[in-house]
């Protein structure tokens, strides 16, 4: 591949980084999409509460259970062709959704996206660690990131417009759909930076000197020999278990504005259910601009010169502590104040989500898909185990004791990255 010369880099780097932008939104319009067409779709296809609960957890279980491999195909296939392909097959199931007549087949095609999405985030990562240099990477993984923040604040109302003009069936086809085409933008407009036409060589230059692994061995579209080796090595080191931990604690944090957070202001602090929706926004845009302060704010200080351990764990770990406020709605019967401390908690877990980008720091240089998958189902595992959980520690009249367990996580999290994850350094194997 030959690369146009000129003296001042080229900016490709953000083209891609808008292409995984976009691909996190429709990743979670996928997600989120089934919340919304849930009360319709129960009614006409006739499912009780308990199947449509099923349904819901379809997506979580074979997207976590699938973490690890999917994590081994992002290191043994081009992500041009693999990110792709997902994309293709999971919005397929998506628009299929819509067609549904059985709760047997809306079962199996939720569980069915949770399969094709499970090599995502593993893949986003694996992207911004080959076109990101160091010193940038966490303002790339906090722009990407915050695409999740943005659809979980702003989604709801537009998919609920548009599901009162087309109704259940074509809210889930048309969010298909608009997944199949960016599958097509995709494949059309993403290269590897060594492959990418347009990318002249002071750019590809200083990604690599900042240490973007732009030439990371070559992959093919036929999957290699799995090694149990490799592995091992996800599972064998101190600091990888320092970050896993970590990202169970900031997913928890998480889940529970995913799931219990509506239950929580309407059944156990009384709040009327549309001003609980306007409410409820507030705390995740807190969190959406928590992680785009943290990614940048993290890379400032690594151009200013300030070691990559204080730069890149300060801003995790000031997001523990702010997360932990949130048993502070404990103590409050003011409107003002429960949303105040939930939104400080979020808005510390936007801080700390930038946890990925010790992945990209830490894991062996080939083996970053794979440690990405671990670590994502880590992170996963919080989405099975705290909604279940706080079931059991909450009763009709107390939801207190589910804040002080949330709290306590946060307190592990902060810890974890203290004092387990350790010197930020990149683990080499002899076969790397």
């Amino acid at each position: 591949m030959k690369f146009p010369k000129s003296a001042k880099p080229t900016k490709k780097r953000y083209n891609i980084l808008a292409l995984i932008f976009g691909t996190v939104v429709i990743n979670y319009l996928d997600r989120t999409n089934i919340s919304v067409a849930a009360s319709a779709m129960r009614e006409s296809l006739e499912i009780s509460t308990v199947q449509m609960g099923l349904v819901f957890s379809a997506f979580g279980w074979t997207y976590v259970a699938l973490q690890v491999p999917g994590g081994v195909i992002v290191d043994k296939m081009r992500l041009r062709i693999l990110y792709a392909l997902m994309l293709f097959l999971w919005s397929i199931a998506t628009l299929l959704q819509g067609f549904v007549n059985s709760f047997a087949v809306l079962l199996g095609l939720r569980a069915s996206i949770g399969v094709f999405e499970a090599p995502s985030y593993p893949a986003n990562n694996a992207i911004v660690t080959k076109w990101f240099p160091e010193e940038e990477r966490a303002s790339a993984i906090a722009i990407y990131t915050s695409g999740q923040f943005i659809g979980l604040a702003f989604l709801f109302p537009v998919l609920t417009a548009v599901q009162d003009w087309v109704g259940w069936r074509g809210l889930l086809i048309a969010s298909g759909l608009v997944g199949i085409i960016w599958a097509v933008v995709w494949y059309a407009f993403y290269r590897d930076p060594d492959r990418h036409g347009s990318i002249n060589a002071a750019e590809l230059s200083y990604i690599e000197k900042g240490g973007g692994l732009v030439k990371v061995a070559k992959k093919s579209t036929s999957l290699a020999k799995f090694s149990w080796a490799d592995f091992a090595e996800a599972f064998k080191h101190r600091k990888l278990w320092g970050v896993y931990i970590g990202q169970f604690c900031v997913g928890s944090v998480a889940i529970f504005f995913l799931t219990w957070f509506p239950t929580y202001l309407v059944e156990y602090r009384g709040f009327d259910f549309i001003k609980s929706g306007f409410l409820a926004s507030v705390p995740f845009l807190a969190a959406f601009l928590g992680v785009l302060l943290s990614g940048f704010t993290s890379d400032y200080m690594i151009k200013k010169g300030y070691s990559i351990e204080f730069s890149r764990k300060t801003p995790v770990l000031i997001g523990f502590f702010l997360s932990f406020s949130i048993v502070g709605a404990n103590y409050t019967d003011s409107t003002f104040f429960i949303i105040l401390f939930l939104t400080i908690a979020f808005f510390g877990n936007g801080l700390a989500s930038i946890t990925w980008v010790f992945v990209s720091l830490i894991a062996p240089k080939h083996l970053v898909g794979l440690i990405g998958g671990v670590f994502n189902l880590m992170g996963g595992l919080s989405a099975v185990i705290v909604p279940v959980v706080i079931g059991a520690l909450v009763d009709k009249d107390d939801f207190s004791p589910a804040l002080f367990f949330i709290g306590g996580i946060t307190i592990v999290g902060f810890l974890s990255f203290l004092l387990i994850v350790g010197k930020i350094k990149r683990i080499e194997l002899d076969s790397a």
